[in-house]
């Protein structure tokens, strides 16, 4: 290959990571999305918290597995040949 092509080649992996990393965002808007639906259903009902607490954990950890996913796509398309 020239090194022209190298270049684009380059250049389109760092694009493609950065769209990749754009998941990141949705992901913490979803955490921040969650908690405070869980401070607001708190503040309404304190006696529930211990229940509530276990989906909060739960959407918690599947949003940020999203995140994390989004993550790895991006070092994939950065880092692969």
């Amino acid at each position: 290959m020239n090194i022209i092509s190298t270049a684009i080649i380059g250049a389109g992996k760092s694009i493609g990571a950065g769209m990749a990393v754009i998941g990141v965002v949705g992901a913490g808007i979803g955490i921040g999305v969650i908690f405070a639906g869980f401070l607001m259903a708190v503040a309404r009902n304190p006696f529930l918290e211990n229940r509530l607490l276990r989906f909060v954990f739960l959407g918690f950890a599947l949003t940020e597995a999203m995140g994390l996913l989004a993550i790895m796509m991006a070092f994939l398309i950065l880092y692969s040949n």
